[in-house]
């Protein structure tokens, strides 16, 4: 059931690129192109974090490519 009540998948939470953003470019200090170029796990560990514990399963990964198909 989604948020409004309805059936069908679950509205997708905003991702949060200001504060991603804050973190990579204010507290890394990393620059510009660093930022962009980094991935998803290299940001995680450099805040942290483990990427392998929250890492998407394959029926979330089903889930997204779902609600976002690449276009035709």
């Amino acid at each position: 059931m989604s948020p409004t009540g309805g059936i069908g998948p679950e509205a997708p939470s905003a991702f949060p690129w200001d504060e991603v953003m804050a973190l990579g470019l204010n507290a890394l200090r990393w620059s510009p192109r660093d930022f962009w170029a980094a991935t998803p796990r290299e940001l995680m560990a450099a805040l942290g974090g483990s990427s392998r514990r929250d890492a998407a399963s394959a029926a979330d990964l089903r889930r997204l490519m779902n609600a976002y198909p690449d276009p035709s």
